[in-house]
């Protein structure tokens, strides 16, 4: 068997291969509720042979979005509108199904994509973001209002409580987001953080909060249940003072004592001055360093395409597993594609299995199908 369809445990979750669909904003919910995008995109995605399928970054308050369409799980409504899709894929497919938990910081109020992603006044239907310190992102926006020491009792409890919530609609699995710039990353990072109390200054005040909300999470989730988190492995800032892969492999053992099941590594995100050369796999180092020091299970992203780049990742111990984003809204069978590529085996539904061609009959194992 090919090493990325071999089987992987975390915790109590069996996941039959070593390919995750990355968690991919929509900006479709109306009012932080998903809607009928999130029936359609979540099914396709459900069926794609994928062993784990990782919902968007899901905002844990209001203000935690990134958009006004961000998917939100901050009270019954939210939970009430994800609970129907969590049940059809129950039905549908045997995809283990995670979540992404996060709060945009200083990167909220913002416009889709598709219409610029520029902040958005509150007079144009945003609000004023909430960040580690009153630090714009970008040198033309307002800056955010800096948190006050004791709303981050707030924000842990809402953490925690979008935790639970995930729990009740079944979840498999978590994953914090401390990457791409937003809250968590920018607790981390001296480019946002300029706090003078414990939550900032030297690395232990950076990583401060960051830590105690990844506790508030693991306390907060079944303790059988496996919580992760993606992690901006660098800021992408050479010559100045940023978030560096040697405070990211501190944060890693941090988090690793604490009983983090996984670190999904990425980078950049938390300035516009970043200077990244992208090419394939360009993330796939900082995921072999991590999991070289720490032992821990990583998961590489990053423009990673192609069946045989996936495996050679996985055999050669780069990365546990592997996620993709891009690729996977291109081709939504691309895990059957690859196990036909390399002689694996994925789970396909018995109406599907008359269509598979001959170069990819052995893909679904041994099946047999006749009809009248």
């Amino acid at each position: 068997m090919p090493a990325l369809f071999e089987a992987l445990s975390l915790r109590s979750l069996q996941l039959a291969n070593r390919i995750m669909v990355s968690p991919m904003c929509q900006y479709s919910a109306v009012e932080g509720c998903a809607t009928a995008w999130h029936f359609a995109h979540l099914l396709s995605l459900a069926g794609s042979g994928a062993a784990l399928l990782c919902v968007e970054a899901t905002a844990v308050t209001r203000e935690a979005r990134i958009t006004p369409g961000c998917l939100g799980l901050w009270d019954d409504t939210c939970e009430a509108a994800l609970a129907p899709i969590v049940r059809l894929i129950r039905t549908t497919s045997p995809v283990k199904l995670a979540m992404q938990l996060a709060h945009a910081g200083r990167k909220g109020s913002s416009r889709p994509p598709w219409e610029g992603g520029r902040l958005l006044a509150p007079a144009e239907g945003g609000w004023v973001p909430e960040a580690p310190s009153a630090v714009a992102h970008a040198p033309d926006e307002a800056p955010p209002r800096e948190l006050a020491r004791e709303e981050l009792t707030r924000l842990r409890a809402a953490f925690a409580a979008a935790a639970r919530r995930a729990a009740r609609l079944d979840f498999d699995a978590l994953e914090v987001h401390m990457a791409h710039g937003y809250l968590l990353h920018e607790f981390l990072s001296p480019v946002a953080n300029r706090r003078n109390d414990e939550y900032g200054g030297d690395l232990t005040g950076r990583m401060r909060f960051p830590l105690e909300v990844f506790d508030a999470v693991r306390a907060a989730f079944p303790a059988d249940r496996p919580v992760g988190v993606r992690v901006s492995a660098t800021d992408w800032l050479d010559g100045e003072e940023s978030w560096t892969p040697d405070q990211t492999l501190e944060l890693a053992r941090q988090l690793q004592s604490r009983g983090c099941d996984w670190i999904d590594v990425s980078s950049g995100g938390i300035s516009p001055r970043q200077k990244i050369e992208l090419k394939p796999g360009y993330q796939v180092p900082f995921a072999r360093a991590l999991r070289q020091a720490t032992g821990m299970p990583t998961i590489a992203v990053g423009l990673i395409t192609e069946p045989q780049q996936a495996e050679a990742i996985v055999a050669s111990g780069q990365a546990d597993m592997v996620a993709l984003a891009r690729q996977m809204l291109y081709d939504p069978r691309w895990p059957w594609h690859a196990a036909a590529a390399l002689g694996g085996v994925v789970q396909g539904p018995r109406q599907y299995w008359r269509g598979l061609p001959k170069a990819a009959a052995g893909i679904f194992g041994d099946i047999a199908f006749s009809q009248r």
